[in-house]
């Protein structure tokens, strides 16, 4: 691993930035950005839904171009997508125009994952790849950190946020020309094949995948999308307050860097519960928050821990069920991730609305323990599925 330490680096940032800044800090922003704006919870439920379908559909772009652009050109279009898509917030006075931006920086999430996983699979051995692909997914832990702090300095200014936060992702690009391999030369022993085929879908464990990432992102959406409104709008936080809070979800974050060891010593299948588990109370123990203050920090914390770990559960278990495609081993949990996701939004919009933060934060910590229960396939120590 220290032999890539660049990329591992670069990654991690790109990673921080495209999910932590473009797209996860809306959710901090958005009392601000509503109360400018002048925003319905309607409506920021159907931007904050365009940010997922554009996840969805910058990951299939990213299988279209695999074979005819390198890791390295898909790794930069993510920065660029990302930078151009916050500048566009910035320059956002009405929602059609903030969604578009939000959606640019969405589709940049979805040019992340997969160049970032067949960059890995060049570079790294059987042994390291799974260690590498968890310190990288935790990125989006620290982008949550930087951008929680950030607020903090920015009393407000959410614009002013969102002009440092593309700024940092226009570096992070230039750092992809000199991290990412250029090529889609193979150093490991087996070969790399390039093909889509619907057979993919077929093999054991890919249905259990599928349904268990669509129906975890489903339920994500009540802290991720959500979590800044309800704290202020529900629970009367000022925005300092929440900013701390959204701090104290990325530090908690950070375990997931430690996913891999986690499946190593506890395996796939205990890891997915427990993960599964601590979303679905965290969510419960958000709707706790009148009772005590603790309850938002420790709840969100608990959140951001568990849904680090079991996104890098989903991915861990995609390359190992797709070990001769990682592009689209880590790309296809992710892309089932966005699917869910965009349709979680909205129906969390809706249920919060008709019915209050009660019902809807229950009803999603709900979803999130059905798919506790969608177990994942069992692997051997380094075991890895034939096509």
């Amino acid at each position: 691993m220290k032999h890539n330490v660049n990329l591992l680096a670069a990654a991690f940032a790109l990673t921080a930035v495209s999910y932590g800044l473009a797209r996860f800090a809306f959710g901090l922003l958005l009392p601000q950005i509503r109360s400018e704006l002048s925003l319905d919870i309607g409506t920021t439920g159907w931007i904050g839904s365009s940010a997922f379908v554009a996840y969805c559909i910058g990951v299939c772009i990213t299988f279209a171009l695999n074979r005819a652009c390198s890791p390295r050109a898909i790794a930069v279009g993510a920065g660029l997508a990302s930078t151009i898509g916050m500048v566009i917030i910035t320059l956002s006075t009405s929602g059609v125009v903030l969604g578009l931006g939000v959606a640019l920086a969405g589709l940049s999430t979805g040019l992340t994952s997969p160049p970032l996983a067949t960059a890995v699979s060049l570079q790294f051995d059987d042994a390291h790849r799974p260690k590498a692909n968890a310190i990288i997914n935790a990125g989006t832990a620290a982008g949550i950190v930087l951008s929680g702090l950030a607020s903090l300095l920015a009393f407000g200014g959410w614009r002013e946020l969102y002009i440092l936060f593309s700024v940092i992702s226009g570096a992070v690009a230039v750092w992809m020309l000199y991290a990412v391999p250029a090529t889609h030369e193979r150093t490991a022993s087996e070969p790399m094949s390039f093909a889509i085929s619907f057979a993919i879908f077929k093999r054991p464990g890919m249905l259990a995948l599928c349904t268990g990432s669509f129906l975890m992102a489903l339920s994500s959406t009540a802290i991720w999308t959500f979590g800044g409104s309800l704290l202020r709008y529900e629970f009367n936080f000022t925005q300092t307050d929440i900013s701390w809070i959204w701090v104290a979800l990325g530090l908690a974050g950070v375990a997931g860097a430690m996913t891999g060891v986690f499946v190593q010593r506890f395996g796939l299948v205990r890891v997915h519960w427990i993960s599964l588990a601590g979303m679905a109370a965290g969510m419960i123990g958000l709707s706790f928050t009148s009772i005590s203050v603790a309850f938002a920090f420790i709840s969100v914390a608990l959140f951001g821990a568990s849904y680090i770990t079991s996104s890098g559960a989903f991915l861990i278990q995609g390359i190992r069920l797709l070990p001769d495609r990682p592009d689209l081993g880590l790309g296809m949990p992710f892309l089932i991730l966005a699917s869910g996701q965009s349709a979680g939004s909205p129906l969390f919009g809706a249920l919060l609305s008709g019915w209050g933060a009660g019902v809807a934060l229950a009803a999603f910590a709900g979803v999130a323990l059905l798919s506790a229960c969608i177990r994942p396939r069992h692997f051997a120590d380094k075991a890895l599925v034939t096509p």
